[in-house]
């Protein structure tokens, strides 16, 4: 490999391997998904849907499918990526890859990769899943998948960088269960921020989630809490500030190296 050219024999093995750990469970992984997506629309979509007005225009039970998406797209993403990344750590083999003829890039673009073709399976299945349910009509598909793909990319890097931070196991669960869930339940995944009052309706503005929620809702129905260039515009400073951060663990090598 001449210097300054793009390893991708290097990159694909990374995301080859990480592909390969990932359908040794494949039916495990996408059946959890279909499961759970089913239980959420008995309790959500029957029980309290049959309950509630249009949102919007929108029947509540296609109303909370993008909030479902995103739910576990979140999930999904940081899992993935922290995982891998953290496993090499915790096995003493992460040194293979930082010694190889691999820039800091091409190590994330392989780990990342994986994690973000992952978490778009789970999240393109459960919106398979929910089409058993309700009837879905996607005003902006191109924009969707694109919406997709840019949170996915965003959360696994996130991801990534937990992997790195995470001293254990056990760490690993707490961005996702202590934060990143309750910001999501909190941020307009089940219900549309307009039905709250005054002071909770500008607080919850505070809520970077509710920023991707809304961008991603827009995709299906065209309306969204927040406007859309809004949402695309806290996406992208957060996968910026994602990318700021991973550039400064390989600068310092924090925990990297020790």
């Amino acid at each position: 490999m001449s210097v300054g050219s793009f390893n991708h024999r290097g990159v694909w093995a990374i995301y080859r391997f990480e592909m390969y750990r990932f359908l040794r469970t494949i039916w495990t992984g996408l059946a959890t998904p279909v499961i759970t997506t089913s239980l959420y629309f008995v309790v959500f979509g029957s029980a309290i849907g049959s309950r509630m007005s249009d949102i919007g225009g929108v029947d509540y039970g296609a109303f909370i499918v993008p909030g479902l998406m995103m739910l576990s797209l979140f999930n999904e993403s940081i899992f993935n990526a922290s995982f891998g990344i953290h496993m090499p750590r915790f096995l003493g083999t992460i040194y293979e890859p930082l010694s190889a003829p691999l820039s800091p890039f091409e190590i994330v673009l392989g780990y990342v990769g994986a994690a973000v073709t992952k978490a778009t399976s789970v999240a393109l299945v459960i919106l398979a899943t929910a089409t058993l349910f309700v009837d879905i009509a996607i005003l902006h598909p191109g924009w969707m998948l694109a919406f997709l793909v840019l949170v996915a990319t965003t959360f696994c890097l996130f991801g990534f960088i937990v992997g790195i931070w995470a001293k254990g196991f056990e760490q690993l669960q707490i961005i996702p269960m202590l934060i990143v869930t309750p910001l999501t339940f909190l941020g307009g995944a089940f219900y549309s921020i307009e039905v709250l009052p005054e002071p909770w309706r500008t607080i919850t503005l505070f809520n970077p989630v509710v920023y991707l929620i809304s961008g991603f809702r827009w995709t299906f129905y065209g309306s969204a809490d927040v406007g859309v260039g809004v949402s695309l515009a806290a996406t992208f400073a957060f996968l910026l500030l994602c990318l700021a951060t991973i550039w400064w663990i390989f600068r310092t090598g924090y925990r990297l190296k020790s």
